[in-house]
């Protein structure tokens, strides 16, 4: 068992290595990579994957990781913002997309429920394949993404009745409709109840007396037991990592969960469109070739045309409403499951069961394709024409990253609070970091030495880095990591004391600020002025020791690691000082 399953997973991550980074060169996409993969290691091809069904399983926890995912970057505010679009717009689609699909659907079925059944479940998208390639075109924070995704949304809620049904229909005594509705709302309502009182306690917890390992496991502890706790009372496990996601957008655990999910999420998700592309029966594919494709390239022109009526109804330009109508016109991953949960209670044949996954996978490999094609001959042809694909909403975007919100970095956060300056703060004390939240403050839990976290937290589009940390390693570290990926950042550095400014220094950090440097000048600038001196004479003579002390320090640097040098330049220092006051 061991060894087959560590042949799967070299199998696996040798496909990913390989065709990937092939189709990405060719222009083609991440997805299309994984898909040709799939379909070259499965049963129908080299057969170096016997079982696919039980692959496509196990790579449901990717699209389960990319439901949390979107969750922790949609706060319910916004959520709430989009109400229209996901219960109007995202039901329009599924009703008209469904009922004109159920009437091609009655040469297959004599039953309308179920050909009703079978046009919805063919009306929903794939989450999975939608969301990635919005994200590899950069369309997702654009109004047609939010838009697109909206209705994703609602496909989504969409699956839970749909079960419910086909359940009902497959057993002569169904299931007591009623008490499973009450079952789900309750789980549904003890999950949100749960996630408000008790998720930020629990990682305060974790975060105060485990380590980083230790929060690892709690992040994916909340993202699989949220989808295992919905999937208990009937709904769909990516239901419940999505509203574990959306309970979490708020907390100052965020881009540290986010930033530990990443890695899972991706290999999953390249993992899922893998098994979709070993379900792909070839055999049966060239037997019914041309009636597959005309079915899948039928589902994928119905949709798209659907989606883009429904766009162009908000405004937007036809080319866009078309983009994403091809984005979201393939069948989805659900088809799977409700399919299967059809055949196994009797209410289709298996030839047909066969031949609506096939058309379901073949309009998943179409969507890549079509979408680059779409958009290197109709899109790329209009970019000198501005339109909201091209300009993102505006959201949050720090100008400034704060790493280390004690005292010294608080102070500087309310200064750019008092500027309406936006900023985002990292500090790894939990118990600090849940504190200053409730000061207003926009502060995240989480060790600003990782790059990754520093990019969730948006260095990337940040103008300044205050390095406000009190550990001299983590600020070397910090600033070494920045100055290696974004030359272009400014950084400005707190220094614990005379050696760590060199240190600073010889990093390439020319803003260095020593913590006890000014606030001694200022005591010494009330000390001149007790003993008798003007307000003036005092500045005069802080300035004169500020600008001095600097100079000796940037020529201290080179020689930071030899004391006699040092002292000597000290030396030399105090005399060339004592001369400067003399004469003034």
């Amino acid at each position: 068992m061991e060894v087959s399953w560590f042949h799967s997973a070299l199998v696996f991550l040798c496909s990913a290595v390989l065709f990937v980074p092939l189709f990405k060169k060719l222009g083609m996409g991440a997805i299309m990579g994984y898909l040709v993969a799939g379909v070259l290691l499965g049963p129908y091809v080299f057969n170096l994957i016997s079982d696919p069904t039980a692959a496509l399983h196990f790579a449901e926890f990717g699209v389960i990781m990319l439901l949390f995912i979107i969750g922790l970057e949609l706060e319910p505010k916004k959520l709430w913002q989009m109400r229209y679009k996901i219960g109007v717009l995202g039901f329009c689609q599924v009703f008209f997309t469904g009922f004109i699909l159920c009437i091609f659907l009655r040469a297959m079925v004599e039953d309308w429920t179920l050909g009703w059944i079978l046009g919805l479940t063919l009306a929903l998208s794939s989450t999975a394949f939608a969301i990635q390639i919005m994200a590899e075109f950069r369309i997702l924070p654009t109004p047609l993404g939010r838009l697109g995704f909206a209705v994703l949304l609602f496909q989504d809620l969409a699956v839970i009745p749909l079960l419910f049904i086909v359940d009902t229909m497959s057993v002569s005594k169904g299931p007591d409709f009623s008490s499973d509705i009450v079952m789900s709302v309750f789980g549904l309502v003890s999950l949100v109840v749960f996630g408000k009182v008790g998720l930020n306690p629990f990682l305060n917890l974790v975060a105060k007396y485990g380590n980083r390992e230790v929060m690892t496991a709690a992040s994916l502890l909340i993202v699989l037991g949220s989808a295992e706790a919905l999937h208990l009372v009937g709904l769909s496990k990516g239901l419940g990592a999505f509203i574990a996601g959306l309970l979490l957008a708020n907390s100052n655990y965020r881009h540290h969960i986010e930033t530990d999910i990443e890695p899972f999420k991706g290999l999953l998700l390249g993992l899922f469109f893998i098994a979709v592309g070993m379900n792909i029966n070839i055999e049966l594919l060239s037997t019914k070739l041309f009636e597959v494709l005309f079915y899948a390239l039928l589902l994928v022109v119905i949709k798209t045309v659907i989606i883009a009526t429904i766009c162009h109804t908000q405004k937007h330009r036809i080319h866009e409403s078309l983009f994403l109508g091809i984005l979201l016109g393939q069948g989805g991953e659900f088809a799977f499951v409700i399919v299967a949960q059809a055949l196994s209670g009797g209410l289709i044949m298996k030839e047909d069961a066969d031949i609506i996954i096939l058309v379901v996978s073949i309009s998943m490999a179409m969507t890549a394709p079509l979408a680059f094609g779409f958009r290197k001959f109709f899109i790329e042809k209009r970019t000198s024409s501005k339109s909201s694909y091209e300009n993102p909403d505006k959201e949050f975007q720090p100008e400034v990253i704060i790493a280390g919100f004690g005292r010294f970095g608080q102070i500087v956060g309310r200064i750019l609070a008092a500027r309406q300056i936006p900023f985002t703060a990292l500090d790894k004390d939990a118990r600090h970091v849940d504190f200053v939240r409730k000061l207003g403050n926009k502060l995240y839990y989480g060790d600003a030495t990782r790059l990754d976290l520093l990019i969730n937290a948006g260095v990337k589009n940040a103008k300044l880095l205050v390095i406000a940390t009190d550990n001299v390693d983590e600020s070397l570290q910090i600033s070494m990591l920045v100055k290696e990926h974004y030359k272009d950042i400014a950084i400005v550095a707190r220094a614990r004391n005379r050696a760590h400014a060199y240190k600073l220094h010889a990093a390439g950090i020319k803003l260095v600020v020593r913590e006890t440097f000014e606030s001694s000048l200022q005591a010494a600038m009330m000390s001149l002025m007790e003993l008798g001196y003007t307000e003036g004479q005092a500045i005069e003579s802080i300035d004169m020791f500020r600008m001095h002390d600097e100079r000796i320090l940037v020529e201290a640097v080179q020689h930071k690691d030899d004391l006699d040098t040092l002292l000597k330049i000290a030396q030399e220092g105090r005399k060339e000082l004592e001369q400067l006051f003399n004469k003034d």
